[in-house]
């Protein structure tokens, strides 16, 4: 009997994306949780739609639950008015899966030919600005964000988002990755906020600001919060068995 072929290390489980050549946006936890953040006010503010999800056996055992429903932890939305899809994930990717995560996403994504795909992430600072800067893996990702954001002239791009550029660059595909100034890890939605106005400057989205500069609080309180059970959550098994098998 042949033995069952071995379960890939990633797998993307996605409906038909109706997106042509689609612009694909890619929010993961990191520096000031600016990734989680925006993406999530985009897929709001957007009515975007669920259309799939990333799923992994490296990722923690955890279930993400909302309003009693269970979702996958790294899911996938479109926006088919928009041309947009965008990868939000509730859960912190472990440096260590970092590579598997965005390059079984970077192969994905080619199949869609997108136009670009963009990774948002916070970069730490030690200053009181929350300037928004940019880097890309073309000339022609350069030209798109001149002039709306500052450069990243040098310096690293780490994690899941220095992964999918690195791949975007690897697959002929142009990367942009737009990034927030932060003071820390700690949720940072007012840096977010900075560079929600920057993705329309960038794209035309004309998202209101108004509702996220009022919810900042609460939204800066809620996800601190989401971090912190997660945290919880990888550092040892736990014993509430209504919420975890």
């Amino acid at each position: 009997m042949p033995d069952r072929a071995e379960e890939p290390f990633v797998q993307v489980i996605a409906d038909r994306i109706e997106s042509k050549n689609p612009i694909i946006m890619g929010g993961f936890p990191g520096m000031g949780l600016i990734g989680n953040i925006v993406a999530q006010y985009l897929i709001d503010q957007l009515d975007m739609k669920p259309c799939g999800r990333v799923d992994s056996k490296l990722f923690p055992p955890i279930a993400i639950l909302y309003e009693g429903l269970v979702k996958g932890p790294v899911r996938i939305y479109e926006s088919a008015e928009k041309n947009l899809v965008i990868i939000f994930s509730d859960i912190p990717i472990d440096p260590i899966i970092s590579r598997e995560v965005g390059g079984g996403i970077v192969r994905w994504a080619k199949e869609l030919q997108p136009r670009e795909m963009v990774s948002l992430a916070g970069l730490a600072t030690t200053g009181e600005e929350h300037k928004v800067f940019g880097a890309a893996t073309s000339q022609e990702g350069l030209e798109k964000i001149k002039g709306h954001i500052e450069l990243f002239q040098m310096g690293t791009i780490t994690g899941v988002p220095g992964v999918i550029m690195n791949e975007c660059l690897n697959h002929g595909l142009t990367g942009i990755c737009i990034l927030g100034e932060t003071r820390g890890p700690n949720p940072d939605p007012r840096a977010s906020i900075e560079v929600v106005k920057a993705m329309n400057r960038l794209y035309g989205f004309d998202l209101d600001i108004k509702p996220m500069e009022e919810q900042a609080e609460e939204i800066e309180r809620m996800l601190h919060q989401l971090s912190e059970q997660i945290g919880e959550a990888e550092a040892k098994p736990s014993k509430d068995l209504t919420m975890y098998g």
